[in-house]
Order: C-alpha cells, then structure tokens, then sequence
C-alpha cells in the first residue's frame, strides 16, 4: 500500500474500471508529471496482471460463443466519405478547406484497401436545391447538377460502392444513409472527409447515438484548421456508442434481431 497520497489517488483513479478513454479525459487536465505518474502506475499493474497465474475460462465458454456466432451473419465496418467535393477541394473556391486535399493519397489508399477486402464504401455528399435557404448562410457550394456538387477526381466512386446525398450537417438527416447501413448490416462506422468539426462531427454524433460504434483515422479527416480538428477529434475519442441503441445495433448487425433497431 502506497503513503504517497498522490499516488494513492492515482491508483484510486485507474482502479475505478472505467473505460481508458474516461480515464485519460480525467487525466487531461493534470500536468505531465501527473500524467507520467498515472502511466508508470498503470505499467506497474500490468506488469503484475502478466506475473500472475493465468485463470481457465469456464470449460464451456467456447462453446457458447461459437453456438451465438454459428449460422448468423457478421456485423461488418463501413468506410464513410464525407463532402470530398470539388467545391470544398478546388483552390480558390468559396467552401473551400485546403487541408482536404493534404489528405487524398491517404484517403486513396485506404479506399483502396477496403474494397480489396470487401467493405463498403459510402461516400455522403452534399447536395442543395439552387434555391435551397442554406445558401444564403454558407454561400453557393454543392449546387445538384454543377460541378461543385462532384466528388473529387482522384476520389470519384467505383463500382459497388453507394452514394447518399445530404442537405444539412448531418448525413443522416433527410437522407438514406441509415437505411443504407441497415441493409448493409453495418454496426461499426470509418468516418472520412472534411469538414471535421462540422459534418464528420454532426454525422459521428448521430451515428453514436444510434448505436454505431465510429472510428476517424487522423490521417484521412480535414477541418478549417488545425485546432479545430484537434477539438473535434477529443471529443469524438471520448464518445462511445449510446449503451442501449449499440446493443440493439449489434444485436440487429448479428442476425440476432430481424427488424433494425428503432430510431
């Protein structure tokens, strides 16, 4: 048992259980030697966890994962891209954000790698009617029909892959993402694109709170600036998937509910 007061609270803190994502929150606030301290302290029970005698699992574990698994089919990922558009990407344009194009061999690399392996790929992209109200706040971008509206050349969709237009923030509302997720049986969502702190934040936000666990991979997202990108980013690192629609997400991705969960 430790005397140091500061170290008692520390372990206090890592031995709460709570996920690491809440621990690191909470520890974001403190200095780098309290950081460090809690890192150390961290090694330590880790260190005696791997020292210790392994415990069997219940003999008949196996056997009931494998019987839940058997005959259902696999939840799947889904890579979403979001409003890599011409208008958001071209120099000089009004809507545009010029870390988007830092960010396209990445981006290509990684579409690339999930069609090879099967999963799909969304691309969500902003479209508005000509006389469409929004316009009028952010300035003519993504009109239907011009070449704004176009996904980028180098990022244009291949065959197989879908395309939703949106209207707003998010890309689930007013569109047909959820119910392209829903036949897809997608429970885990790989959020790319821009703008970060805005629809990929809007979009990411949704989706957690209807139960899809969402990943952004730091090289293939892009907002106005970089600190803003840094915000948007730690706060999605501390969101987990609301509890009761991510079990009825997995549940329904499983096989084991046939009608997709309530919205």
């Amino acid at each position: 048992m430790t005397e140091d007061p500061r170290q008692a609270a520390l372990l206090d803190l890592i031995l709460q259980g709570r996920p690491e994502r809440v621990t690191s929150f909470l520890l974001a606030r403190e200095d780098d030697a309290t950081r460090q301290e809690a890192a150390r302290i961290a090694d330590g029970l880790a260190a005696l966890a791997v020292a210790l005698p392994e415990e069997a699992p219940p003999p008949d574990l196996r056997a009931r994962i494998l019987g839940t698994l058997g005959g259902r089919p696999r939840p799947r990922t889904a890579v979403l891209v979001l409003d890599m558009l011409n208008d958001h990407l071209t120099p000089g344009s009004s809507m545009e954000v010029p870390r988007a194009r830092d960010i396209v061999p990445a981006l290509v690399a990684r579409l690339d790698a999930a069609r090879a392996a099967g999963v799909p790929v969304i691309y969500v992209v902003d479209r508005h009617d000509p006389d469409d109200p929004d316009l009028d706040a952010w300035t003519t971008h993504n009109v239907a029909g011009t070449p704004g509206a176009d996904v980028w050349p180098p990022l244009v969709p291949k065959s197989g892959d879908r395309v939703v237009p949106k209207a707003t923030y998010s890309g689930f509302v007013g569109s047909d993402l959820q119910a392209v997720l829903d036949e897809l049986r997608v429970e885990t969502i790989i959020m790319t694109g821009c703008l970060t702190e805005i629809g990929m934040m809007a979009t990411a936000s949704d989706a957690l709170q209807r139960g899809f666990a969402v990943e952004v991979p730091p090289e293939t997202q892009a907002g106005s600036a970089a600190l803003a990108e840094e915000v948007a980013m730690a706060t999605l690192s501390i969101m987990p998937p609301y509890g009761a629609a991510r079990r009825a997400r997995l549940a329904f991705a499983s096989g084991l509910s046939a009608a997709p969960p309530r919205r």
